[in-house]
């Protein structure tokens, strides 16, 4: 009779100092999902348009794509407990200048500056981790830890928007960040073990003179596409076909260069590397263009404001939050495959309702499916980061780090440009309640497609996660 192999168990220190890092991380995570609801009352408060004022949430992601791709030369050069210490201080300063924005340009550089920081800190958080479990032993309970505060923020960073503007000043929404932060320095100067330059690598500046225009690029003329017109638009299509092209360029141009390259895009040769790659760029269309439809649903569909939408999304944080420790267990016992599958198959069924909703259908009922929806939300995240760690190097860590969450920063960024367009095109000409609803089934089914094809992106997935020896 077979039995189920025992998870292994993870060390201590890997424990600790993934508490440390999730500590700073909420910060980040938050910062960037808190903003989503504030933009009104940023435009009436400064004396500007939307357009205008969209920009401290536009400014902020481009800034935060640009930086991640440097953190793996970053780390290399000054050392990962140093590296994190500096974005962590980058972002502290950047948020207290934030609440001192005096107009929306001076707002909008300072929320630049927070992207630089926090756009260090995304990758770095899971390549120190990871880092402390050579062989990748307990991989899927670690990252249930790392990964927390991403499947929180976009659940609860609009909710603490939303209290905070209820009851005080805009500002307060960036003085949030700074007891994390403060807090986050100080753990991270007891617990995080010292690890010193690794050499002095140069800095691969063919790379980053490509990656960067590229990503910016690709990521400006997306959040253009929720305007009039979608992908048609000229500062759509024009800076993302940009992007596109000098985005090749950067693959060949690392591919030429494996010892110096900026990133060592030859990881994705490796079959867990590119399979946890492409699963995670349709897992981040599937959240993140959730993040836009739901709450959208229970605005203009369900009649409530911002803040009782916000509210009404907790259950799905709250799924979110008890799958976790099953899907890292489960994840380290039976393997990747199997626990992404489920995950990505009840997150679809749990959006069906929405798809087959309208002003009338009861809202327990959707708040229940809700808390399931989390729970497979959870439940995708933990194998699909986990796997694509597996048996790698210590010095390539950081470098599937990065791959991994820039397939992610994409994901969400088309799957929220895509879901837009199809909510914009479903609902047009609309002028009653139930075709305003109709429309938004119509989003939502679009939304359950991509994690059809997420399921059949996830039988690449490797079958087991068994830990091997690290390279030394």
């Amino acid at each position: 009779m077979t039995t189920t192999p025992a998870a292994p168990a993870v060390p201590r220190s890997a424990i600790v100092t993934a508490l440390v890092l999730v500590t700073g991380g909420l910060a980040v995570i938050f910062d960037s999902t808190i903003m989503s609801i504030a933009l009104k009352t940023l435009s009436i408060d400064l004396g500007v348009p939307v357009s205008t004022i969209q920009w401290v949430t536009t400014a902020y992601l481009l800034a935060l794509g640009v930086a991640i791709p440097v953190v793996g030369w970053a780390q290399a050069r000054i050392g990962g407990k140093r590296l994190w210490m500096i974005a962590l201080t980058i972002f502290l300063v950047a948020s207290i200048l934030c609440s001192l924005a005096w107009n929306a340009p001076s707002l909008i550089a300072f929320r630049v500056l927070q992207g630089i920081g926090g756009g260090l800190m995304m990758p770095l958080m899971a390549t120190l981790a990871i880092q402390q479990v050579p062989g990748g032993a307990g991989l899927g309970r670690l990252m249930a830890m790392v990964s927390l505060p991403a499947a929180l923020g976009p659940i609860l960073g609009p909710t603490i928007g939303g209290l905070i503007l209820s009851f005080a000043d805009w500002r307060w929404l960036f003085w949030v960040n700074v007891p994390f932060c403060l807090l986050g320095l100080a753990l991270a100067w007891r617990f995080i073990p010292a690890d010193g330059p690794r050499g002095k690598p140069a800095l691969d500046w063919v790379g980053l003179v490509l990656v960067s225009p590229a990503l910016v690029g690709i990521l400006y003329g997306l959040s253009n596409v929720s305007q009039d017109g979608g992908f048609a638009r000229p500062d759509v299509w024009m800076p993302v076909v940009a992007g596109l092209v000098l985005m090749t360029a950067f693959v060949f141009s690392q591919v030429r260069r494996p010892g110096s390259s900026l990133v060592d895009v030859g990881l994705l040769r490796r079959r867990p590397v590119a399979s946890a790659s492409s699963v995670l760029f349709l897992s981040g269309a599937s959240l993140y263009g959730a993040m836009l439809l739901l709450p959208l649903y229970f605005q203009v569909v369900r009649g409530m404001d911002p803040l009782g939408a916000a509210l009404l999304l907790i259950p799905q944080g709250v799924g979110a939050l008890l799958s976790r420790t099953l899907a890292g267990r489960l994840t380290d016992t039976i393997g990747a495959r199997v626990v992404a599958i489920a995950g990505f198959a009840v997150m679809g069924a749990a959006t069906i309702p929405f798809a087959l909703a309208d002003a009338s259908t009861n809202q327990w009922w959707l708040m229940a499916m809700l808390l399931v929806r989390g729970f497979g939300m959870g439940a995708v995240m933990i194998p699909v980061m986990s796997v694509a760690f597996v048996g790698l190097a210590h010095d390539e860590v950081p470098h599937a780090s990065i791959i991994t969450r820039l397939a992610q920063q994409l994901g969400g960024a088309f799957g929220t440009a895509l879901l837009a367009v199809v909510l914009e095109l479903a609902t047009e000409g609309a002028t009653t309640a139930a075709g305003v609803a109709a429309g938004f089934d119509v989003a939502f089914w679009a939304a359950v497609g991509f994690t059809v094809v997420a399921i059949g992106v996830c039988f690449a997935l490797p079958a087991r996660t068994a830990a091997v020896p690290a390279a030394a």
